[in-house]
């Protein structure tokens, strides 16, 4: 079917019929705009939910059940579920409501040039219809006044009273008036014949092929429609797999979730480490009390000498009584001995390994430092090479105090976990042997450059050789002497006191544990960094040597 030929007469209503075509489109456009807002509200929405639910926290407080871990995913999986409906409204926006509105306007400026060529073309037709019509009335009217002459002519003719030059007048006017009314029909009839000719082509041409064009735009329209309606469709299918994904996360999350392991995890976190309480004991009271012979079948329970042992009623009171009751409030204490063993040796472990991090990032600065030093020794002109010194020099205080406080955190540790001995071996505290000099397990350790010695305390020796050499009254002979680079405020036991600047006499040389024994001029002795001290032994040595 053809609109140009079946509806060759239905201008008015094809006009009608293809903006009714473009309004349905611009509403179906509508449509998909206000689907794509909702789908950025919801998507918004939830990501608000999902923020709302997933407060920042602290690792402290970082969840560790199952349960908790299983729902922060599912509402990671909720988070990336909002990010599809973001991509479903934002390609429904570019693919559906932006492509529909640009072929609007495109469909809106084909209509109007399809029906401006038809109103022309009528307008056209309608001028040769006049231009006929004149003719044709110009035709009428001559034939009419033509036949008024040829009446007059005839009466004078016939008339006996009539002169012969009236009756040669009126056969003048009577030959002109058929001579114009000739030219008239000769006009007439050319314009009949023109209109004719161009109704036909605005029929039969002009007019079915403005109609064909406009029967092709609007079927383009729906054929439009279609494709729209199917990548409308398209969106939603094309995030199904990633939506599914997410939705299968979601049952994966609900399957982690574990019952039992959850109930080990309450148990590993307030797990106090202490004993059950034990039993109270009958304290009889009513032992100086006479008691008659019915009496003395009724026995009390007796510890020997019939009293009660006041060192274990004593002991067994110190049992926690605050059992399932309110637990009193403990002052916080830097060594966390308010807190239970267990949560103290966790604690106390987490707090090493927090330290020994900033003791590497210190060390790594420390070598990063020295690097640049050399750098500059070797080539001046990049830089001072003295202009690093105080920064490496506050590096090294900083390790000195880490190295310090892992050490305290350790002996701590060892006390919670009762294995001094076997610590003692690795780094012995100041309770073990109480004879050596302290300094030698100086929690500051090593300050060599060789990475291995970095957490070394003092040497240890043996500890009746070590109270040999102390039980000897002859002082040990100075094998060199140094000179402090940094003040030590040797804080630890076995360790010496010194200023910067400060000469003091080398007794016996750093063993590889970064310590050197030396005796200040009052002759009080003890342990110094090596890295502290500028050394330099007697001649029989290798001779001066720095340690920075």
């Amino acid at each position: 079917m053809s609109w140009g030929t079946d509806l060759w007469d239905q201008f008015e209503n094809l006009d009608k019929h293809t903006q009714w075509g473009i309004d349905f489109l611009e509403r179906y456009a509508k449509f998909v705009k206000e689907r794509l807002e909702i789908e950025q509200v919801y998507a918004k929405q939830l990501r608000s939910l999902v923020k709302k639910y997933c407060p920042k926290r602290s690792k402290e407080d970082e969840p560790r059940f199952t349960s908790c871990l299983s729902f922060y995913s599912i509402l990671n999986e909720l988070n990336d579920y909002a990010g599809q409906r973001e991509v479903v409204a934002e390609e429904m926006g570019h693919k559906v409501y932006g492509e529909l509105m640009r072929y609007s306007q495109d469909l809106k400026a084909e209509r109007k040039h399809h029906l401006q060529e038809g109103r022309k073309a009528q307008q056209y037709l309608d001028q040769c219809w006049k231009h006929m019509d004149n003719s044709k009335k110009k035709f009428e009217r001559e034939c009419k006044e033509a036949e008024k002459s040829q009446m007059m002519y005839e009466r004078l003719d016939n008339d006996i009273n009539a002169t012969k030059s009236e009756v040669e007048k009126a056969k003048s006017q009577l030959y002109l008036r058929q001579h114009m009314a000739e030219e008239s029909k000769n006009e007439y009839a050319a314009q009949l014949q023109n209109f004719n000719g161009e109704q036909w082509k605005h029929f039969n041409v002009a007019i079915p092929q403005i109609f064909k064009n406009l029967q092709d735009m609007d079927e383009r329209r729906t054929v439009k429609l279609g494709e729209t309606y199917r990548s409308f469709a398209e969106v939603e299918r094309r995030v199904i797999p990633i939506v599914s994904k997410c939705l299968e996360g979601m049952v994966t999350a609900a399957k982690n979730v574990d019952e039992r392991k959850d109930s080990a995890i309450v148990v590993e976190s307030f797990k106090s480490g202490f004993e059950p309480p034990v039993d109270f004991p009958f304290e009889d009271f009513s032992q100086n009390i006479q008691r008659t012979g019915s009496d003395s079948t009724i026995g009390t329970p007796k510890t020997e000498g019939g009293k009660p042992d006041p060192k274990t009623a004593i002991s067994r009171t110190k049992n926690k009584l605050w059992l399932f009751g309110k637990k009193p409030k403990a002052p916080t204490l830097e060594d966390l001995s308010h807190l239970p063993p267990e949560q103290r040796r966790k604690k106390l472990q987490q707090r090493i390994d927090e330290l020994n991090k900033e003791l590497q990032k210190e060390m790594d600065q420390r070598d990063a430092l020295n690097k640049m030093k050399d750098v500059y020794e070797k080539n001046p002109q990049m830089g001072d090479p003295g202009s690093l010194q105080p920064k490496i020099s506050e590096t090294i205080c900083n390790m000195e105090k880490l190295r310090s406080e892992i050490h305290k955190n350790e002996s701590w540790l060892a006390e919670v976990e009762g294995k001094h001995g076997s610590r003692s071996e690795r780094r012995p505290s100041a309770d073990v042997n109480h004879h050596a000099p302290q300094g030698r397990e100086s929690p500051e350790g090593s300050y060599t450059d060789d990475h291995s010695q970095e957490h070394r305390s003092p040497p240890q020796p043996d500890p009746h050789e070590f109270d040999d050499e102390f039980d000897d009254d002859d002082p040990l002979p100075a094998i060199g002497h140094c000179k402090a680079l940094y003040s030590f405020d040797g804080t630890n036991e076995g360790t010496l006191v010194m200023n910067e600047n400060e000469v003091l006499y080398v007794i016996e040389e750093d063993k590889g544990d970064g310590w050197t024994r030396v005796r200040k001029q009052n002759g009080v002795e003890g342990y110094v960094p090596t890295s502290y001290v500028e050394i330099t032994l007697e001649k029989n040595s290798k001779g001066a040597v720095t340690y920075i």
